[in-house]
């Protein structure tokens, strides 16, 4: 393997997939990103999925993160438990051949909780200096991680199914007619927040939603950005005890960042949104320079 020649790195998910073409610099020198996630790979398929990356990005050494990893992925990486850093990622990799990785996730047997593909982005952003070495992180996206950080390592975290709740009430449930519109911040969103963040009654809130519009208390438009506000209040609520410090590092896609940024101003915390891309490509790049 050519290491320091520079390699190709893949954040594989569960619906999608990224991946760069890294110098030995690294420096990014091309990319694709596609809807080629695990769930959408056949079984036995996944060298000819790993070729076709090859085939786009040339035929270097490979390192995968995320669900590739799982046990609906390509080859099942055992998780390496908390507290864990660069250096248990390193030396927990899988290797699926003589050149191609694959990064184990990371586990918290305190909370029976699991991660695959945020640690690099959070131990990324921590080796690059862009987070301190303790601290809170919060990693929107599908399954929201909130993780606490100390000396470089994560120490434990948390997570909450938000964007899956809100997808789910969006595609199936009696709200699916009223979720379409785009979420944003604003005064419907943070009235969601409020409420989220200071109330317990979250079945029966979602159910108003739908009456408020219907009794005329609230607009149609406005139903989405309630409604994903409501969920991330409380998300915020169950991540963020009011003891912890103010300030916290949200880390992951823009448009995601963007709405924790505005609910946890609400709550009262000072927030450091980051991109999460720049975050997973330090944090791979510091993984590879550990491999002999």
């Amino acid at each position: 393997m050519r290491w320091p020649e520079g390699f190709i790195a893949v954040d594989w998910g569960t619906t999608n997939r990224r991946a760069y073409r890294l110098d030995g610099q690294g420096r990014c020198v091309d990319e694709f990103e596609d809807a080629r996630g695990v769930l959408s790979v056949p079984a036995g398929a996944f060298p000819a999925a790993v070729a076709e990356i090859r085939a786009r990005l040339g035929d270097g050494p490979m390192l995968l993160a995320g669900m590739i990893g799982s046990n609906r992925g390509w080859i099942e990486v055992p998780y390496v438990a908390c507290p864990a850093g660069l250096d248990e990622l390193a030396q927990g990799l899988a290797w699926a051949d003589d050149r191609t990785g694959i990064i184990p996730g990371v586990r918290d047997d305190q909370r029976a909780d699991v991660m695959r593909g945020e640690e690099v982005q959070v131990l990324g952003a921590a080796s690059a200096g862009t987070i301190p070495a303790d601290g809170r992180v919060c990693h929107p996206g599908t399954h929201n991680k909130w993780v606490d950080i100390a000396g470089g390592r994560i120490v434990s975290f948390r997570t909450v199914m938000t964007g899956e709740l809100f997808s789910l009430l969006k595609d199936h449930s009696i709200l699916s007619d009223l979720l379409g519109s785009p979420v944003a911040p604003g005064d419907a969103f943070d009235a969601g927040v409020r409420h989220g963040l200071a109330c317990d009654d979250l079945q029966a809130n979602l159910f108003s939603v739908r009456a408020r519009v219907l009794l005329g208390q609230a607009r149609r438009e406005d139903a989405a950005s309630y409604t994903s506000g409501l969920l991330i209040g409380g998300d915020v609520r169950i991540g963020l005890p009011s003891t912890l410090a103010a300030r916290v590092f949200v880390l992951g896609r823009p448009e995601l960042t963007r709405l924790y940024a505005a609910a946890l101003t609400v709550a009262g915390h000072d927030p450091v949104e980051l991109d999460g891309e720049q975050c997973f490509l330090a944090g791979i790049q510091h993984i590879a320079e550990r491999i002999a």
